[in-house]
């Protein structure tokens, strides 16, 4: 959803306002529950929420409660799980909110300390999985402020839809570090890398199995081949390939049948 010039205008100077806030906050090293304070008055200042109706802690897990959710119109957005500003955040710092999230439809959960904002899909299946789809440091706003704009829009108010962060998602997805990795080890990537070879040194006749060891062994990070996300990255391009290969077959079987 395109976010109207004045709502991208308050998320720029609100979060540019907020800079201060964090940074004397940061330098104070205030506790959990005041960071917790400037949190929610960032989703009433910065994202737009009713401070006093859309933005709830009475929502319980295991006898203990979720920092804050976000609720509009009996629709839980998303939950927010904060932490001390100075605390470095983990992603198991997320665990109980991302289970309740799980178990309660709620796809979505912000992880912050104020200062970073961590945004995280819940994958509703066993074990309950998550991934984040993206992290603000405020602190360096000045560097990207854009892109941080374009990020707390989907948190706004008056951006956030179910498509438009799982569009956000997909993307991310499409796009990051694991897929394109995933795409360098592909036949037809290996073969490209055999021709522009072949062009520097035409004597040279490099062979693809070669190629992917050198680009599994020397080029891509081990994390990018061994995780979780790899393998679900290398199984996506199979199946689009795969697909392609029926749409392919079809579009012949048709063209011989005219």
């Amino acid at each position: 959803m395109a976010l109207s010039k004045r709502v991208t205008d308050r998320i720029s100077s609100e979060l540019k306002k907020y800079i201060t806030i964090l940074q004397e906050a940061q330098n104070r090293d205030i506790s959990e529950s005041d960071t917790v304070v400037i949190i929610n008055d960032m989703l009433s200042d910065v994202l737009g929420y009713k401070k006093y109706t859309e933005v709830t802690t009475e929502f319980a897990i295991r006898g203990t409660y979720v920092d804050l959710a976000v609720k509009v119109n009996d629709e839980v957005r998303f939950l927010v799980e904060g932490k001390a500003i100075g605390l470095i955040l983990k992603d198991n710092h997320v665990k109980q909110a991302m289970e309740y999230g799980a178990h309660h439809g709620i796809e979505w959960v912000v992880l912050t300390n104020g200062v970073i904002w961590r945004v995280y899909k819940v994958h509703f299946r066993q074990p309950i999985d998550q991934t984040l789809i993206f992290e603000i440091n405020l602190l360096e706003l000045g560097a990207k402020p854009i892109s941080f704009v374009e990020q707390f829009g989907l948190l706004a108010r008056e951006g956030f839809t179910q498509s438009s962060m799982n569009s956000y998602y997909q993307h991310q997805q499409i796009t990051g570090k694991y897929t394109i990795a995933a795409i360098l080890q592909t036949p037809a990537v290996v073969a490209a890398i055999r021709k522009e070879i072949k062009k520097l040194a035409p004597t040279i006749k490099p062979d693809d199995a070669c190629l992917l060891t050198c680009i599994t062994d020397e080029v891509i990070k081990r994390e990018l081949l061994e995780s979780e996300e790899a393998k679900e990255a290398t199984a996506f391009i199979k199946k689009v390939a795969r697909a392609n290969e029926r749409k392919v077959a079809k579009a012949a079987v048709d063209k011989t049948s005219e």
